[in-house]
C-alpha cells in the first residue's frame, strides 16, 4: 500500500481543472473521510449513477489526484481508489500570466467557495430538531486584522496546522459516537 503525500501543490491548470469539478471535488472528499472506496460505494454515497462516477474517477486518476488500491479488491472485477495526497492546495498566483490558467484558477475558486459555503447552508437549513443534537459544536468566527502580506500567509499557516491536527488525529476508543464536520476559514483583504 502506498503511504499518501501530506500536501499536493497543484500548478498545473490540467490537474486544477479536473479537480475543481463539483462531483471529482466531492468524490475527493469521501475518499479523504471515509478512506479508499469503489465506484459502486461512491455512487451510493453521491447518488450519481455508478458509470458517472467511473467516469469522474478516471479523470481524477489521470490527473494524479487518486490511484488504484489493488490489494483491496476481493476479485479481478472490483476497483478499489484512494487519494494520492491528504490535502490539496493552489494558489491563483502560480497561473498568472497564462490567459487559460488564470480563467481556471478563477473558476476552480469560485467553484471551492461555492462548495464550502453550501455545507454551511445545508447545515443552517436543517430543521430545528436536527441544530439540537449539537448544542455546542457548530461555531462561526469572524475577526478584522491588520497584517502585512506576510503577517496574513502566517496566520493561515497557523490555522491550517490547527485544523490538520485535529484533521489528523487519532480517534480515540470512547464509545462516543463521532460525526464529520467541516470546517473552512478564509482570509481575505477586505474593508468594512
Amino acid at each position: 500500500m502506498t503511504v499518501p503525500e501530506i500536501e499536493r501543490v497543484i500548478t498545473d491548470s490540467r490537474v486544477l481543472a479536473a479537480m475543481a469539478h463539483p462531483v471529482r471535488r466531492r468524490l475527493l472528499d469521501l475518499l479523504k473521510v471515509e478512506g479508499p472506496a469503489t465506484a459502486s460505494v461512491l455512487s451510493e454515497h453521491t447518488t450519481e449513477a455508478v458509470g458517472n462516477v467511473s467516469h469522474h474517477l478516471r479523470v481524477l486518476a489521470a490527473a494524479g489526484l487518486i490511484e488504484e488500491a489493488p490489494e483491496l479488491a476481493r476479485n479481478r472485477r472490483e476497483r478499489w481508489w484512494r487519494r494520492t495526497t491528504r490535502t490539496l492546495a493552489w494558489s491563483s498566483s502560480d497561473f498568472a500570466g497564462d490567459a487559460a490558467g488564470e480563467a481556471i484558477a478563477q473558476a476552480a475558486e469560485s467553484l471551492n467557495l461555492e462548495r464550502q459555503t453550501g455545507h454551511v447552508r445545508r447545515w443552517a437549513a436543517q430543521p430545528q430538531d436536527v441544530h439540537a443534537k449539537w448544542p455546542l459544536g457548530p461555531f462561526s468566527a469572524e475577526g478584522w486584522l491588520r497584517v502585512t502580506d506576510e503577517e496574513l500567509s502566517e496566520f493561515a499557516a497557523e490555522l491550517t496546522r490547527l485544523i490538520d491536527r485535529w484533521a489528523e488525529r487519532e480517534i480515540p476508543d470512547d464509545g462516543q459516537e463521532r460525526a464529520t464536520a467541516f470546517i473552512f476559514a478564509r482570509g481575505v483583504p477586505a474593508r468594512p
